[in-house]
């Protein structure tokens, strides 16, 4: 089923004759508005990435805090909020701020609902790739199959029946490795032979450690439109230290870019492929680089950061795409493809409102199946929230706050460590918190809380570490995610500061830290062992136990900056 803007003009003419006013007609509108697109050319690219198995419609909130180091300052991605706003040309209240920033948020979720969802996605797909018989390629970038409760008591089997409703083409991974090497390969195949996923999966950087043999397919050429379209794949780089090691103990990845080059060289210089693109996992900065490093890349489908780019980035003669998250965007990038070259290009982010854009029927069947067993259990009412709760940011967010609360009451400790993930549903003012939400904020396969004591030295150590993977100036040295989040404690910090000078005046109950003392700490998600309970089922307890939810802005982090102090020179 597909929505037209002959469909929406009537739904105007309904919603008029009920007295809806200009503000819910602009709601039913936008989609006609969002949707369009002048086509062009032969080949049509369509991108998502990052959906952490988010199969129904979500609220997602994008960041207000995503700061660039150096000359990232000022730069898209790291533009937020009203700088956004101009930057691209939006209004403030209208559902391309809703989408694309986090202004107004919870005022705009209520006009225009939640965002994304597989059967409405499905509706978008199947509408485009009616319009472009033969000339569309669906790729998605990784970090499909973990981020829900059915995604992880399945081991990923349902978001990969999903995806293959969707008609995904190409793919390549992050997280799906969370679910150990041996289960990627049931689900998604290898070099040798296929698995569940019907599509393509390419992973040139994943090899066997020790003797350099490829596991997977590193590309695959699709005809799209009479044109040849090579598609390499980036999977995360940093695989084994961003997770639990023992999940692919024999296995090495890397950014490789010197052997993106030579790939690229094997489809352009035997003709194998007229367009080339890397469909990367790589996240946001490292594309940057690596477009600049790498000749004879068209395009990059870029991932694992979130971001949610309104224009592409142009790095000589690459086009820099990333796609948001949570199934909130389509990406269309339209090429006109003449003699082995792009002669032109066009793009949209498209956001997918879900409250305008009907479900496609076959999709919402499966999502229906899938769901069945589990609906009881997943929609279990824990508690109501008067605040709204959100993780995505540099820093800590509201629902991060939750989840500290929670161990740190059920630790006793003074000092509580939770992962800068930046995967997690958002939970508007006065909406019940359920059992599936804790899910969507910790569904890991190694989410076992731990409590121990550290030294205040040694928790200093932890948190200039993850600074320095956050905002170290190159960004191959980056591994992702945002900072570690904190509670029990307060600090100062300053990106700009090299390694080991960016965390400041840290204080633990309001008193200094001190080095040399011992403190009680918790957390979860650790990279060795832990034997608490899993924190889901902390979280749920928190939060049968108060009841209603209200965080109020806690100071935890200040940030400052000795070179905007300075000014130039």
């Amino acid at each position: 089923m597909e929505v037209t803007r002959r469909d929406l003009l009537k739904l105007l003419a309904i919603a008029g004759g009920l007295g809806l006013g200009p503000r819910d007609l602009e709601a039913a509108e936008a989609p006609a508005r969002l949707l369009e697109f002048a086509p062009l050319g032969n080949v049509t690219l369509l991108h998502m990435t990052d959906p952490h198995a988010a199969l129904r419609p979500v609220f997602y909130r994008e960041p207000d805090a995503l700061l660039g180091v150096g000359a990232e300052r000022g730069q898209p991605p790291y533009l937020t909020g009203e700088a956004a706003l101009r930057a691209y040309g939006l209004r403030r209240g209208t559902p391309e701020a809703y989408a694309y920033t986090h202004l107004d948020f919870s005022q705009l979720a209520a006009r225009y609902g939640r965002m994304g969802g597989y059967a409405h996605l499905a509706t978008l797909v199947k509408r485009i790739r009616g319009e472009r018989r033969g000339r569309t390629l669906l790729l998605d970038g990784g970090d499909t199959i973990q981020g829900s409760a059915t995604a992880l008591w399945t081991r990923g089997a349902d978001m990969v029946r999903a995806m293959n409703e969707l008609g995904v083409e190409v793919f390549t991974p992050h997280w799906e490795f969370i679910y150990g090497i041996d289960r990627v390969r049931e689900l998604f195949g290898d070099r040798e032979r296929g698995g569940l996923f019907a599509g393509d999966f390419v992973a040139h950087n994943v090899t066997e450690l020790g003797f350099g043999d490829p596991i997977f397919r590193p590309y695959t050429i699709r005809a799209v439109g009479g044109v040849r379209v090579g598609v390499i794949g980036q999977a995360f780089p940093y695989t084994p230290v961003s997770h639990p090691r023992r999940f692919v103990p024999d296995l090495t990845f890397g950014i490789r870019d010197d052997h993106v080059q030579g790939l690229v060289n094997e489809l352009r210089d035997g003709r194998k492929a007229e367009v080339v693109v890397l469909l990367s996992h790589n996240g946001i900065a490292v594309d940057l680089k690596l477009a600049a490093r790498v000749s004879g890349l068209d395009v990059i489908l870029g991932g694992h950061t979130h971001d949610a780019l309104v224009e592409p980035i142009r790095v000589g003669r690459t086009l820099v795409v990333n796609s948001g998250s949570h199934g909130k965007f389509l990406s269309r990038l339209d090429l006109d493809v003449r003699g082995g070259r792009i002669a032109d290009s066009r793009y949209r982010l498209i956001p997918v409102l879900s409250k305008a854009l009907p479900e496609d029927s076959p999709m919402a069947r499966l999502i229906h199946d899938i769901r069945a067993p589990h609906e009881a259990r997943l929609s279990e009412r824990l508690a109501v929230s008067e605040s709204l709760l959100y993780r995505r940011g540099n820093f800590n967010g509201p629902f991060d706050e939750v989840i500290l609360d929670a161990l740190l009451g059920r630790a006793d400790a003074q000092v509580a460590f939770s992962p800068g993930f930046r995967w997690g549903v958002t939970i508007l003012p006065g909406q019940e918190i359920s059992l599936e939400d804790v899910y969507s904020h910790t569904a890991l396969t190694y989410a076992n809380t731990w409590v121990r004591e550290m030294s205040g030295g040694e928790i200093h150590r932890i948190m200039e570490d993850v600074a320095d993977n956050l905002f170290h100036p190159d960004p191959y040295y980056r591994q992702g995610g945002d900072m570690v989040r904190l509670g029990g404690l307060t600090y100062v910090i300053d990106p700009e500061r090299p390694m080991g000078q960016r965390i400041t005046d840290v204080r633990v109950g309001g008193r200094p830290l001190d080095p040399a003392r011992r403190y009680k700490a918790t957390g979860w998600a650790s990279l060795g062992e832990a034997d608490g309970p899993p924190v889901w089922d902390v979280v749920a307890e928190h939060l049968r136990r108060v009841k209603r939810v209200r965080i109020d802005p806690r100071a935890r982090v200040k940030v400052v900056s000795l070179a905007r102090q300075r000014g130039p020179g």
